[in-house]
């Protein structure tokens, strides 16, 4: 018990969450929850562009929510320009816990009949979800750019970066998700000002 407690920030799931509130739901709080993140692909993009991708893929894999775990592509997007572009990454092959990942998920796939797209060392797989496991990365197709933003907007609370080319006030150029700004607040909360307010 924290009964003495003047104010409580806690970071977890979104299950933990539900009990984060239920126990200091009363008091000032910032609780975290799952948040993913996703590219968004406009078919502008080089092969650069792609190795930038690929690094907010693979840097820290699995360690945190400002990895892209889903792509949204365009209607008869080329998947090679993803593959091509990863040979940065080739050295995973050689990390076991990763590829143990790979693996199971790929026997899996194959168990279950579900179609997928590999080069030994990530799974490309359709699904709507935005939460992809370590070896996986989900894509999703869009026809509608504006609907798509629409879409980002309302599940934004589940959503950490969303990266792209030409990006606006809310998005990230490729490449640095791993480098937030000194203002680039978690969830968009700045914990000082919190913490000063109490």
């Amino acid at each position: 018990n924290l009964k003495n407690a003047d104010a409580i920030i806690a970071t977890g799931s979104n299950n933990s969450a539900r009990y984060f509130e239920y126990y200091f739901g009363a008091k000032p709080h910032i609780f975290r929850k799952n948040r993913n993140s996703c590219a968004v692909i406009t078919g502008s993009e080089n092969e650069y562009d792609f190795k930038l991708i690929a690094r907010d893929v693979f840097t820290y894999f699995g360690l945190g929510c400002r990895n892209v775990s889903k792509l949204f592509v365009p209607q008869d997007f080329n998947f090679s320009l993803i593959f091509e572009n990863l040979t940065e990454f080739n050295h995973l092959m050689q990390h076991s816990k990763y590829m143990n990942n790979h693996d199971y998920h790929q026997a899996i796939y194959l168990l279950s009949n579900k179609k997928f797209l590999t080069n030994n060392f990530l799974i490309l797989m359709e699904n709507n979800s935005f939460a992809s496991p370590v070896g996986v990365l989900f894509y999703e197709y869009y026809s509608d750019e504006n609907q798509l933003k629409e879409r980002l907007e309302r599940e934004k609370s589940s959503i950490q970066c969303v990266v792209k080319k030409n990006s606006t006030n809310n998005e990230i150029r490729p490449g640095n998700t791993q480098s937030p700004g000194l203002f680039d607040y978690a969830d968009g909360i700045d914990t000082l000002e919190f913490l000063s307010g109490i």
